[in-house]
Parts: C-alpha cells; structure tokens; sequence
C-alpha cells in the first residue's frame, strides 16, 4: 500500500492544493470548509491506496492460480 502511496504522493497533493485554491479563490469558500475539505481528500488519497494494494493482491492471486502448477512425483 505504502509503494502505491509513494508512487502517486506529488501528484494527488498537486491536485488537492490546487482544488484548495480554487475553492478558495474561484467559488469563494471560507478557509473552514476548504480545510475540511482538503482533509477529506487527504484522507480518501490514504483510502484510495489501500484499495489499490488490495485490487493488486487480488489480481496477482487470480493470475498465479491460473498459472500451471509443477506436480511433484
């Protein structure tokens, strides 16, 4: 999960300072709710990271069971 996490780290914090700003700058939000709102997806980019390790786990799994097992005589 950290791997995923660590991967896609500047890249989602790029997109949240700059839906943070626009909040604050285009739709004029007061700076609690624009909090409340990075926090949310601060929360969710964590949330989402463990989703993606759990879909790869799952995925690795199903593909090493198709695999041809080597039967032991």
């Amino acid at each position: 999960m950290w791997q995923h996490y660590r991967k896609t780290f500047i890249p989602i914090q790029i997109m949240i300072i700059i839906v943070g700003v626009m909040l604050m700058t285009v739709w004029k939000l007061p700076a609690v709710p624009t909090a409340a709102y990075l926090l949310i997806m601060e929360v969710f980019a964590v949330v989402g990271a463990l989703w993606a390790a759990s879909l790869k786990r799952r995925i690795l799994r199903s593909q090493n069971s198709l695999l041809p097992h080597d039967r032991i005589r």
